[in-house]
Order: C-alpha cells, then sequence, then structure tokens
C-alpha cells in the first residue's frame, strides 16, 4: 500500500515498513528440521526408499492431525504470553529485523549463483554429461553456508524461534512425518497467527499509553483527538476478536490445519474498520504536524511519553501507522501461504479467497486516502491557476495530478540573427491530469498564467535523435487539437534523461516503447529487490519498501529505473541505488511463478467450492 506509507513517512520521517513476507526469510529454517544437519535425516526431504520405516508413515496433512493431539489452552496462552510479555520486541521492530533478514537470505543465494556459475560446465560438454552431473547436484546438493536461525521475535529469553521449536511439536514426532514443504507452510500460518499478536501488543499499547493518558486528554480538544486517533479502539478491538479466533484454531491441533478461513470471514465482514481508519490519514497528518507546532504543551508530553521504555525508543507516528501497515501486511502474509499450499487444493482455493477479500480492503484504503488528498490538492492548483486562454474548469470528481514540473520551451529560430538575440529556451510549466493537460508559464505570487490545454487521450510524443549537447534530453510534444482547437506542437528539453523519459511515459503512455509487458513475465524479466526504503516524491514515482522485488521494465543511463512491484503490480520510477539486482535466474523464475500463482483468474474450482468453505468455518464455530 504504497500510497498509506508514502505520505504518513513524508509527513512524519520514522517508520518504515517492509512489503514482503517475513517467512520467506525463514524457508531454510522451516525446511531444516531441529537438530538435524544430514539432508537424509528422515522428515527433511527423505523418501520412502532411504528410510523403508516412513514408507508406511502417514503424509498427508488430514492423517497427521489424526494422529497429533491438540494443544493445551495453558501451553498456548503461554506461547502467546512470550510474544506480548514484558520487554518483547514490538510489532514495529518484529517486522524490520525479519525483513532485513530476508534481503540478507536473497544475497546468499544470489552469491551462491554466481560462485557456481564461475565454476560451471563449458559448453563442449554433451548434453548426457549436464543430465549426469544435475543428477548428482540433486542427490548430493551442494554444501551450503548455513543461515542464522531467525528467531520470530529475535529475543534471547524466549524458549520457541518457530512453529518447529515449540516444545509441543519436539515432542510430538510431527516433524516425521510432515515433508519440508508442509513445515514451511505450518511455519508461514504460525506467523500470521504470532505476528497478530505482537502487533496487538503494540496497538495495546499505542491506547494505553497515548489513547487514554489522562495528562493527553486534558491538552487534546475532543474533536482534535478525534482525529489523531480516529477510530483504533475499532480496530483493535477487531484485532483481538481476530486473534482469539486464530488462537482457538491453534487449539485443535498442534499441526494447524488452516488460517485463511478465518482471514477470508475477518476481510469480508469486519476489517471495514481499516478503510475508516486509513481513510483519516490526511486530517491524521495535517493534525499531527499543526500539533506538535502549535501546542508546546503536546509537543513536550509526546517527547516525554515517547521516551518510556516501553516504546523502545519508537515515536508516536509509529504506533499511529500501525493500522496502515498491519492490513497490508496481512495480505502478504496469505501471499506466503499461498506460495506453499498444494495446487488447486482446498487450503489454495481458501488462500485465494482470502488474499482476494484483503486486496479489496486495501484498495478501498488506498482509495479512500486518494480521494480526500486529491480534492485539497486539486482545489489547491485552481486557486494558483490564472487563465490566458478561455477557463478550464480543473476541479472534478474524476481528476487527479499525475504529474507536475517545470520544462524548457525551444523558441525555434529561424535565422542566425534571432538565435543570437533571443533566448534558445524559455521555462514552461506542466501540470498533467489523468485526462488533461493544462500548459503554464510561473508568474510572481507563486501563480501560473494557463496559455494552452489538451485532453490526455490528444497528446503525442516523439524523441529526437542524438544532435549534440544542446538538443540532449529534448523531445517533441504535439496536441493533436489543443485549447483553440488546433494542432500545436512543442519542443521541450528536461534537466536529464530519465526526467525527459518520465514525462513522455507520463504525457501518452501508450505510445510504443521498449517496456516490458505484464505478459512477457513468461521471459526472464531483470529483477532488483528494494535494500534502502524510499519515499516517493512524485506521483509517477514507486515508493519502495525494504525487501520489495521489482521487474525492471526500464532505466536510465542517469540511475533510475521504472519497474512493476511483483505483489500488486503497481509501476513506477524509483532510483537504482535504492535496490540490488537478483542476478540468479532460478529465484527469478521463481519469484514470477509465485506471482503469476497469487494472482490467477478466477476458476470453476474455486466457484465451486466457495459455498462448501463457507459452510465449514459456519460449523466450526
Amino acid at each position: 500500500m504504497e500510497l498509506l506509507a508514502a505520505a504518513f513517512s513524508a509527513a512524519c520521517a520514522v517508520d518504515h515498513d517492509s512489503s514482503t513476507s517475513e517467512s520467506d526469510a525463514r524457508d531454510s529454517a522451516a525446511g531444516h528440521l531441529p537438530g538435524s544437519e544430514s539432508s537424509s535425516t528422515p522428515g527433511n526431504g527423505a523418501t520412502p526408499e532411504e528410510f523403508p520405516a516412513l514408507a508406511d508413515s502417514p503424509t498427508t496433512l488430514t492423517e497427521a492431525l489424526q494422529m497429533i493431539h491438540p494443544i493445551p489452552a495453558d501451553s498456548w496462552r503461554n506461547l502467546i504470553e512470550q510474544i506480548v510479555g514484558q520487554g518483547r520486541l514490538l510489532y514495529q521492530e518484529y517486522r524490520d529485523k525479519s525483513t532485513l533478514q530476508e534481503i540478507e537470505t536473497r544475497r546468499q543465494q544470489d552469491a551462491e549463483i554466481q560462485s557456481s556459475a564461475d565454476g560451471s560446465p563449458t559448453s563442449e560438454e554433451t548434453p548426457e554429461e549436464d543430465e549426469e552431473e544435475e543428477e548428482e547436484e540433486l542427490a548430493s546438493p551442494p554444501e551450503r553456508k548455513a543461515l542464522p536461525h531467525i528467531c520470530l521475535l529475535s529475543n534471547p529469553h524466549s524458549r520457541f524461534n518457530l512453529w518447529q521449536d515449540l516444545p509441543e511439536i519436539q515432542s510430538s514426532g510431527v516433524l516425521d512425518i510432515l515433508q519440508p514443504e508442509e513445515i514451511k507452510l505450518q511455519e508461514a500460518m504460525f506467523e500470521l497467527v504470532t505476528s497478530e499478536a505482537s502487533y496487538y501488543k503494540s496497538l495495546n499499547l499505542l491506547v494505553s499509553h497515548f489513547v487514554e493518558n489522562e495528562r493527553l486528554k486534558k491538552i487534546l480538544h475532543p474533536s482534535e483527538a478525534h482525529i489523531l486517533f480516529s477510530n483504533v479502539l475499532d480496530v483493535m478491538a477487531v484485532s483481538e476478536r481476530f486473534l482469539l479466533e486464530l488462537e482457538r484454531r491453534m487449539e485443535e491441533n498442534i499441526v494447524i490445519s488452516d488460517v485463511c478461513d478465518i482471514v477470508y470471514r475477518y476481510a469480508a465482514d469486519h476489517f471495514s474498520v481499516y478503510i475508516t481508519y486509513v481513510s483519516n490519514q490526511t486530517y491524521q497528518e495535517r493534525t499531527y504536524k499543526q500539533l506538535l507546532q502549535e501546542k508546546a504543551a503536546f509537543r513536550e508530553l509526546i517527547a516525554q511519553l515517547e521516551l518510556d521504555p516501553k516504546c523502545r525508543g519508537l515515536p508516536l507516528s509509529s504506533f499511529l501507522i500501525l493500522p496502515f501497515q498491519r492490513i497490508t501486511r496481512l495480505k502478504l502474509l496469505v501471499q506466503n501461504i499461498l506460495k506453499r499450499v498444494e495446487e488447486r487444493s482446498e487450503r489454495e482455493c481458501t488462500a485465494l479467497d482470502a488474499h482476494k477479500e484483503l486486496e479489496l480492503v486495501v484498495k478501498a484504503c488506498n482509495e479512500g486516502v486518494r480521494k480526500m488528498s486529491r480534492t485539497e490538492q486539486m482545489i489547491s492548483i485552481q486557486k494558483k491557476m490564472e487563465f490566458k486562454i478561455k477557463s478550464v474548469p480543473i476541479i472534478s470528481h474524476s481528476r487527479w495530478l499525475l504529474k507536475q514540473g517545470e520544462l524548457q520551451q525551444m523558441s525555434g529560430p529561424k535565422t542566425s540573427r534571432t538565435l543570437r538575440t533571443k533566448k534558445l529556451f524559455r521555462e514552461i510549466y506542466l501540470f498533467l491530469f489523468n485526462d488533461l493537460l493544462v500548459i503554464c508559464r510561473q508568474i510572481p505570487g507563486d501563480k501560473y498564467q494557463v496559455f494552452d490545454s489538451a485532453p490526455r487521450g490528444l497528446l503525442r510524443v516523439e524523441e529526437l535523435e542524438d544532435q549534440g549537447q544542446t538538443l540532449a534530453n529534448v523531445f517533441i510534444l504535439r496536441l493533436l487539437e489543443n485549447a483553440d482547437d488546433r494542432e500545436a506542437t512543442y519542443m521541450l528539453k528536461a534537466s536529464s534523461q530519465s526526467e525527459m523519459k518520465r514525462w513522455m511515459t507520463s504525457l501518452a503512455p501508450n505510445r510504443r516503447t521498449k517496456f516490458v509487458s505484464f505478459t512477457s513475465r513468461l521471459l526472464d524479466c531483470p529483477q532488483v529487490q528494494c535494500v534502502h526504503p524510499y519515499v516517493a516524491q512524485q506521483p509517477d514515482e514507486l515508493t519502495l519498501e525494504l525487501a520489495d522485488i521489482l521487474n525492471i521494465l526500464d532505466k536510465t543511463e542517469d540511475g533510475w529505473i521504472f519497474g512493476e512491484r511483483l505483489h500488486d503490480q503497481e509501476r513506477g520510477w524509483f532510483p537504482s541505488n535504492m535496490t540490488e539486482e537478483i542476478l540468479n535466474p532460478k529465484i527469478r523464475s521463481q519469484n514470477l511463478k509465485e506471482c503469476f500463482r497469487v494472482h490467477k483468474m478466477e476458476d470453476p474450482q474455486r466457484s465451486q467450492n466457495k459455498d462448501r468453505r463457507k459452510l465449514g468455518s459456519r460449523n466450526r464455530q
């Protein structure tokens, strides 16, 4: 949800969220059973031929569930207490540490591939030899550098790290029954539950430490408190009920049957509280900044409350943004489960339904923010415009700003004399909306004089061939029908190659380009992962969060990339130095495969099973 994170991060400059599931970074640990170093250890990918004793062992989830006993309620309560107890990491810390570990895991995988490539067989070897070597590699995987065991909450006093580290799991024998992929799936579902507990802990701290602080209540007018904290009490109440249902599911059996049916129900029936909270973001940001600037008592009290050890050095703004972050996090956690369930299974259908409902909630959240911020922005722009031509109504409920900025207009001298006596370029200012281009000149008083306009659908752009330094980064903009109902041509110069490409892409997005389309993901598209968070500065830019994976669709020589984020297909420009390229073609291929699976189209099996899943959820209650 880049829009949500971008606006608040820009206003408060505090917290950075990550955008992929923390469970991805724990795959190697999830597939590696505790106390087992050899790949042939039972329960860690061993085949029945290697271990005959396993040949008759139950390997399906159903059979495993019949053998394993439920977790006692006391044991589960102790587990949750470890997560939310005194001194544990807050949700913000937990998320960021896990994401950094995920980035490091990808780096190590890429490094291993590069090492393998350096010693790869030559092209002179026969296909038969290649196949033999590949079989040997599968039978005896190369020794890998051991990855650190990633602690769920990274606390030295915790008695568990992962689902497989729970004492009940260790003593049950289930790790000798389930295959590595099922163990990874268990870890992904376990994380959704435990991360919700950590999130609830942070929400509870926001309410008890800030919202219900008596001194703060006296400083804030009720209307200010309402705008600042919105319906956070409703959000916390939903999180509490959601967590209790997840806990009950965990108590049914130490091997988790599913959690996505619960996610689906809550996303469809209860998560509208997130839409209300997030839609208030524009007013929340403005109120928070005004209070800090105008109320010294508020500023001093907040600084004092933030110093409390319970806040672990985190500012109030990082707590206010929690619901923004969690609703997108839930979607990514469900994506992570979806990647691990068996294809065309009941659990895949349930995960797809849960993911679809969460996407609707996230979309509604984004639309709520956009609606309020865009209206204010359009009013502000309209006030700054003075029309030299026939006035164009700027404010419209269906119009929003795509890009604005200054360019140089080439005067086009016809003789050497005019070249000497006239400026070759002069400044103009463009406001590009989703359906309209307005061309202005900036005038004193922070005003803009409009001298031309055209519908966006009637714009055409053309890049000039390299004609020396004077015409570097120059492109042609044609208005097929301008404000005077005539065709007009402008020769425009941008400040850099990236700025020129960005303007051309925004002005005429359907022009023929070398950009890679969505369907071309079947090919090996270059990819990067985000290693430094980036907040978009322009509407055509993309806010990046740690561990985001993006396809490279285009890039410029001066360090900008036009990319598409895999988990939500959002496109935009970002600086290349915020990312690292993923060199491993196998990892790139796997990323694309997972992306296709998560965003697969509706199929008949999902429609047929949907009512049955709903009935099953009601019966379970």
